[in-house]
C-alpha cells in the first residue's frame, strides 16, 4: 500500500502512547493522526477515512461510528 492512498477503515477506537489507534477486526493497528479530540469514541466501533502517510499512520479526514 502506497503512502498517500485514500483508506476507510473500521475498527475499535483504543487510546495509544501516540494518541489513538484503530484496531481493526482483522487484527491489524492503524495509528491515527488526528486533529482534535475523539474520546467520546473510545472503545466504540468506528469507521474512519483517511490518507496513509506511514507505514501504519493514518491521517484521519473523517471518523464516525459504524454502521452495525
Amino acid at each position: 500500500m502506497p503512502k498517500g492512498a485514500k483508506h476507510i477503515e473500521t475498527g475499535i477506537l483504543r487510546p495509544s502512547v501516540w494518541g489513538y489507534s484503530l484496531e481493526t477486526e482483522g487484527g491489524g493497528v492503524w495509528q491515527l493522526d488526528i486533529t482534535g479530540s475523539v474520546s467520546k469514541y473510545l472503545g466504540q466501533r468506528v469507521t474512519v477515512e483517511g490518507i496513509r502517510s506511514g507505514f501504519n499512520l493514518l491521517d484521519v479526514h473523517r471518523i464516525q461510528p459504524a454502521n452495525n
